[in-house]
C-alpha cells in the first residue's frame, strides 16, 4: 500500500504549522535531526538499545518541559503567545503546558 500521499500531506501540514512557530536554533534542530536518524537506525538494528535511549530521553525531556512550563507560568506568558510559539491552538497549548505542570 502506497502511503506517500497522506505522508506528504501530513508533512506539508506540519510545515505550515511550524512556519508560524518559534524557530529552533540551527544547532538544536541539527541535533534533533541526528537524534531521530540514530534512533530510527537503532530501532531497526538494536531495539532494546533504542528503547533504553528513549526511556532516558523521556526523563530528560520531561524534566526540561517542567522547567520551561513553570517559567512560562511564572512569567505570566499569555496562552495566545504560547500557542503561537508552538504553532497550535490555545486549547492545545493549555493541554501541553498542563501535561508538564502536573
Amino acid at each position: 500500500m502506497d502511503d506517500s500521499r497522506p505522508r506528504t500531506d501530513h508533512n506539508a501540514h506540519l510545515s505550515v504549522i511550524r512556519d508560524g512557530a518559534v524557530p529552533l536554533p540551527a544547532g538544536l534542530a541539527g541535533l534533533l535531526a541526528e537524534l531521530v536518524r540514530q534512533l530510527g537506525r537503532l530501532a531497526a538494528e538494536e531495539p532494546l538499545v533504542a528503547l533504553t535511549a528513549l526511556a532516558d530521553l523521556r526523563h530528560v525531556s520531561g524534566r526540561a518541559g517542567q522547567e520551561a512550563a513553570h517559567e512560562i507560568t511564572d512569567r505570566n506568558v499569555p496562552i495566545e503567545e504560547v500557542a503561537n510559539a508552538l504553532g497550535t491552538s490555545e486549547a492545545a497549548a493549555r493541554t501541553y503546558l498542563n501535561d508538564y505542570l502536573h
